[in-house]
C-alpha cells in the first residue's frame, strides 16, 4: 500500500513526504503508526527508500531503484491497449551454480515481474523488447559469466501461440481478470451513483482509488503484457484496463483533493509536477 501511495501520489509531488503525513494517510486504511514505521524500516533495508531529516522531522523518498520500479509499473498499469509485435523473441538462458540458489530465486522473481515466461528450466522468453531491463539485471546480480541473451525468430514446429501456452498460464490470468471485472464493474456503477448524489467524501474517494490501483497493480506480477498478435481473440485484460481507467478517472479529482489536504500541511506542495493531472492522467496509453 505504501508503494501504491508513492507511485500514485507522492512521486508527483517531489517524491518526498514527511512520515507523519504518510502515517495519517495510512490510517485511512486501518494501519497504525507502528506498522507503518516497521514496514518503512524494512523497505529501506531492501533499498526502496531513503530518509532525510529537516529539523525534527523525518522525510522519506524513493531511491533511484524505487523510482525506476514505480515508473515501470505506472507505464504498464495505465496501458489501455496491447502493443504490436515485431515478430521476434528475446530468450534469456542462464546456468547459475547451486551455491547461488538465493540469487537465482531473486532473479526469477525479477524476470516474472518484467513479463518473462518460463520456457524450460534455465530458459526464459518474452516477445517484448526487454533487453535493457535484462542487461540491468545481469549487472545487478553480477552473473555475466552465467547468462546469455538472444534475439531470435521461432521457426517451428509449434506455433507462436503454442509457445505462449507453454510459457504462461493464460487461462489462470484470464480468470483473474474476470474476477476483477465482476467486482469492479459493480463498484464503478455504485460509485458513479453515489458521486452524483454527493454521498462519497474526498477521503472515501482517496481510499477507493488507492485500493483500485493497489488491486490492479497485482496483475503486473502475473500478466506478461503480451502483444495483441499473441493474445486470445477474446482477452479480458483489455476490458479490465478500460474499466480501471474509467473508474480511476471518476475518483481522481476528489482523491487528489484529500491527498493534498493532508500533504500541504507539512510538506512542500510547490514541488508538485506542473504537468500532473490525475483526472486526465498522461500515462494512460491508447
Amino acid at each position: 500500500m505504501i508503494f501504491t501511495i508513492f507511485g500514485d501520489y507522492v512521486r508527483h509531488y517531489g517524491n518526498k513526504i514527511w512520515i507523519g503525513s504518510l502515517i495519517r494517510l495510512m490510517k485511512e486504511f486501518g494501519h497504525n503508526e507502528q506498522a507503518v514505521r516497521v514496514v518503512l524500516s524494512r523497505m529501506m533495508k531492501q533499498g526502496w527508500f531513503e530518509t532525510e531529516r529537516e529539523g525534527r522531522k523525518s522525510y522519506y523518498y524513493l531511491t533511484d531503484r524505487g523510482v525506476s520500479r514505480i515508473e515501470e509499473a505506472a507505464s504498464r498499469i495505465f496501458k489501455l491497449e496491447p502493443h504490436e509485435w515485431d515478430g521476434q523473441w528475446r530468450m534469456l538462458m542462464y546456468n547459475i551454480p547451486e551455491d547461488k540458489r538465493q540469487l537465482r530465486d531473486e532473479l526469477r522473481k525479477e524476470l516474472l515481474w518484467s513479463g518473462f515466461g518460463t520456457f524450460t528450466n534455465g530458459c526464459w522468453i518474452t516477445p517484448n523488447d526487454l533487453a535493457k531491463e535484462v542487461r540491468l539485471l545481469i549487472a545487478k546480480y553480477k552473473i555475466e559469466e552465467h547468462a546469455d541473451l538472444f534475439l531470435s525468430k521461432y521457426t517451428g514446429p509449434r506455433s507462436n501461440q503454442e509457445l505462449v501456452a507453454k510459457s504462461w498460464p493464460l487461462e489462470e490470468i484470464e480468470k483473474k481478470y474476470g474476477e476483477f471485472i465482476s467486482i469492479y464493474s459493480q463498484k464503478f456503477v455504485v460509485a458513479t451513483s453515489e458521486m452524483e448524489s454527493g454521498l462519497l467524501s474526498d477521503a472515501q474517494c482517496f481510499v477507493e482509488r488507492t485500493n483500485l490501483v493497489h488491486e490492479y497493480r497485482k496483475f503486473l506480477f502475473i500478466d506478461p503484457g503480451l502483444p495483441k498478435e499473441l493474445l486470445p481473440e477474446m482477452w479480458s485484460g483489455t476490458h479490465s484496463a478500460h474499466l480501471f481507467a474509467q473508474y480511476y478517472k471518476l475518483l481522481a479529482e476528489p482523491a487528489n483533493r484529500f491527498f493534498e489536504h493532508i500533504f500541504e500541511k507539512d510538506n512542500d506542495i510547490s514541488r508538485k509536477d506542473a504537468t500532473y493531472d490525475a483526472e486526465d492522467n498522461p500515462l494512460i496509453i491508447k
